[in-house]
């Protein structure tokens, strides 16, 4: 199973947020190259970086440091999300070595446009499910749909997604563990792959993730817990790896 560490951008910062709260809000770093650097030597084999402010903004905010970590890391595959509503932003972050990025707000309020941009970058687009009691959150978190999560996540496969990333924003960077009965239904729902985020607290999470592996959950996206040490991502990665 593959872990994803994750690099939260703000002002250029790396950060880790609370419930997706803005002005709740940890600094990790002031370096986020650095920071990438880190778990690539831990063995990472994807980041997953998301633009905080771009995801309030609507629009990029922090591509610059986007850019130049894809740049310092041209092999290793990077998903991006925040603040990618349109053609002309994905078509910035593919020509800067981005190899996914990650559809979110977009793609629940004009879901034509997940099917256009699959058919124009296929293999590159990935959506973002962050859900609160089945229903999908959208605008940084900040509004609750009416969208039943699982009905979406088969729309999108229906429009040709590489994969689905399915965050519990009541757990997210809360530190309670990950919502595996959550995770694993929605991936039995579907065919395409189901990557975990929001609520990896411990070693004990990823192996329960990695028990219901079968079910199509491909990888967990891993934040505060490797920041805050409670997951040694070195020794996760040989672990979930089999080693």
């Amino acid at each position: 199973m593959l872990l994803i560490p994750a690099i939260d951008l703000k002002q250029g910062k790396c950060v880790r947020l609370r419930q997706g709260r803005m002005e709740d809000d940890t600094v990790f770093s002031e370096d986020p190259v650095a920071v990438a650097g880190r778990w690539v030597e831990a063995g990472a084999k994807r980041l997953h970086l998301v633009d905080l402010d771009g995801a309030f903004a609507g629009k990029p905010v922090n591509a610059g440091v986007i850019n130049e970590i894809a740049s310092a890391f041209p092999d290793l595959p990077i998903q991006v999300g925040g603040g990618i509503r349109d053609e002309e932003t994905i078509d910035a972050y593919l020509a800067a070595g981005v190899r996914y990025v990650i559809i979110g707000t977009k793609a629940v309020n004009a879901p034509h446009f997940v099917g256009d941009v699959c058919a124009e970058y296929p293999g590159h687009i990935i959506v973002g499910l962050d859900a609160k009691d089945g229903k999908v959150a959208i605008d940084g978190w900040s509004k609750l749909s009416n969208h039943d999560v699982i009905d979406m996540a088969q729309h999108f496969e229906r429009d040709g997604v590489e994969a689905i990333i399915y965050t519990d924003i009541s757990r997210d960077g809360m530190m309670q563990g990950v919502n595996v009965e959550a995770t694993r239904k929605l991936a039995q729902s579907i065919n395409i792959p189901v990557i975990a985020s929001g609520g990896v607290t411990d070693m004990e999470c990823l192996r329960r993730l990695k028990a219901v592996e079968e079910d199509g959950i491909m990888g967990a996206i891993v934040g505060r817990a490797i920041y805050e040490g409670t997951i040694d991502l070195a020794l996760a990665n040989k672990e979930m790896d089999g080693e």
